[in-house]
């Protein structure tokens, strides 16, 4: 029997929010069909957002925070689990409208729960989270749609960010060319030895003002919106792809039908959190084998215990977090 467990959880007082380490028990978790024993979970900038109320991710008080995680069960009333099941969740409303995995112990509706594929684990899972989940639904949504590597270089925005990091890894173990874009002048070695073949520093590149300019780019994977991914509908050549995930540049895309009817560019927008179950298998199995990144090592730069957790947050909103943070939880881990 599961006595009392720890958990941070989110409040909102008096229109403030309140975020801290508090004990739970299983009953005070949301309903679900699985009960995971929690290992590690990770820090996304969303994450952030919801512990710090610099956004507003929540939709109902109080909630467990963070967005995955990754364990075993420890009980299931669903039959595709058995106790001792390796298992983990990404999104699906945790840390928004559920509880999510910053705590010991998650209870979580069974569709939401993947069976860990083979070759990761707990602590792999969470070095590559939503971040690595995303990019890889991104990588697998622009190939599904005719990107390959003979079509030409692939552009990455937000490039030293989880997203940025992971597809820049995924990209070029692929046999891409990728261009990585970054307003870190200090990160061009580290984006290199993830695989980019040039980098290009954000305050010099050229936005250009016509509706489409010299095509140079045959794919792109953005994580900036606003200015820069207006910037990409007018240089991705005929028939490529882009992959908008981010909005940190803004929510405004200022462009014209131009690259859509001329060049026939597509623009994908890449929601993980609400991705149904068929295609998140399909993409962590992808993650497991042919996606699965070669650099982990250098883009997991921290793992904090538990407790350290509430002071992680600022860095995130600052902007001064390069790679991946993951967290380890639970025992076990």
């Amino acid at each position: 029997m599961i006595g009392t467990f720890k958990g941070f959880r989110i409040h909102e007082i008096d229109g403030k929010i309140v975020a801290r380490m508090e004990p739970l028990t299983i009953d005070d978790l949301a309903p679900g069909e699985v009960v995971v024993r929690v290992q590690y979970s990770d820090i996304n900038y969303k994450d952030a957002l919801a512990a710090t109320g610099a956004g507003r991710i929540l939709r109902k008080y109080p909630l467990v925070g963070g967005i995955d995680l990754a364990g075993v069960v420890e009980s299931s009333t669903d039959a595709r689990y058995r106790p001792g099941d390796a298992v983990l969740a990404t999104g699906c409303g945790l840390s928004e409208a559920h509880d999510g995995g910053y705590a010991e112990f998650a209870r979580l509706k069974g569709e939401w729960v993947i069976p860990m594929p083979p070759g990761l684990d707990a602590y792999t899972a969470m070095s590559l989270g939503t971040a690595g989940f995303t990019a890889a639904l991104a990588i697998h949504r622009m190939e599904h749609n005719g990107q390959s590597p003979q079509n030409g270089p692939v552009v990455v925005t937000g490039a030293t960010g989880g997203v940025g990091s992971i597809a820049i890894d995924m990209l070029a173990g692929r046999g891409y060319e990728v261009i990585a874009v970054t307003g870190k002048a200090g990160s061009v070695d580290y984006l290199r030895a993830l695989g980019a073949a040039q980098v290009l520093l954000r305050g010099e590149v050229d936005h250009g003002k016509r509706p489409l300019e010299a095509a140079r780019y045959a794919g792109a994977i953005d994580n900036v919106g606003g200015d820069t991914l207006t910037w990409l509908t007018r240089t991705v050549d005929n028939w490529g792809n882009i992959a908008s995930i981010g909005l940190t540049g803004g929510a405004e895309l200022r462009t014209t039908v131009m690259p859509f009817i001329i060049r026939g560019v597509n623009l994908l927008g890449i929601n993980s959190a609400a991705t149904l179950r068929p295609m998140r298998l399909v993409v962590w199995n992808r993650i497991a084998t042919d996606l699965k990144p070669r650099h982990l090592d250098r883009i997991v730069t921290r793992t904090l215990g538990f407790d350290e957790l509430p002071q992680a947050f600022q860095a995130y909103l600052d902007g001064t977090v390069t790679g991946r943070t993951v967290v380890k939880i639970g025992a076990g881990a």
